[in-house]
């Protein structure tokens, strides 16, 4: 489990091919920067741009992990070289300072807009229907691994656009600065969202409030 409190910025250094096949996925090196690595072992996780990786290999300040071709495809940001959101698995002594996130996109969004507003900047996303109707106003989503808070949500006819309003900090410190229109993301909605979907959609009065 993770809380969508970015650690550190890293690069994805190399991106070699697991084998042959056009089926087969790929083996990450990824720079850590600035993120700890004394505490990690070969078998525990870390969130790369919001998707969670097991490390298979280990150095002083690098680390890989292999990413499979489903992964590829329900994800961006994890197919080439670049920057990338990095965050190591909660621990049970650490503070939750975003939300409860898995590691688990569920799906990709588009950016409509990224903009200053003042001395923040605004996000502006287009979700797919099936991803809009966990948002909410005030509630929590993740976007490359970033927890964030939902200011406003418009559901349309292709899909959902919500926006988000960044303080400089959270820009400063993760690859959201690279935003701009027509960027694909990665989305993961709020866990508790899910749990209370399902106990509604068990009472059959309950799941009338969903439709």
């Amino acid at each position: 489990m993770f809380t969508g409190i970015v650690a550190a910025v890293g690069r994805i250094e190399a991106v070699k091919p697991l084998g042959a096949d056009p089926a087969a996925g790929v083996r990450l090196t990824v720079d850590a920067g600035a993120l700890d690595l004394t505490d990690v072992a070969l078998g525990d996780s870390i969130a790369i741009q919001g998707a969670c990786m097991t490390v298979v290999e280990k150095t002083a300040r690098t680390f890989d992990v292999d990413v499979s071709r489903e992964s590829l495809n329900c994800t961006v940001g994890l197919a080439e070289p670049g920057e990338v959101n990095l965050e190591k698995a909660l621990t049970a002594h650490e503070r939750l300072g975003g939300h409860i996130v898995s590691g688990h996109v569920d799906g990709l969004g588009v950016v409509t807009r990224f903009a200053a507003v003042g001395e923040s900047h605004e996000l502006r996303i287009l979700a797919p229907q099936d991803i809009g109707r966990y948002l909410a106003y005030k509630g929590s989503i993740t976007v490359n691994g970033v927890s964030l808070t939902v200011n406003s949500v418009d559901d349309r006819d292709d899909g959902c656009e919500f926006s988000i309003n960044l303080i400089p900090h959270t820009v400063e410190v993760t690859t959201l600065k690279h935003l701009k229109a027509g960027a694909r993301v990665n989305l993961e909605v709020d866990l508790i969202a899910r749990y209370v979907e399902r106990m509604l959609a068990s009472s059959p009065d309950g799941y009338k409030s969903l439709k």
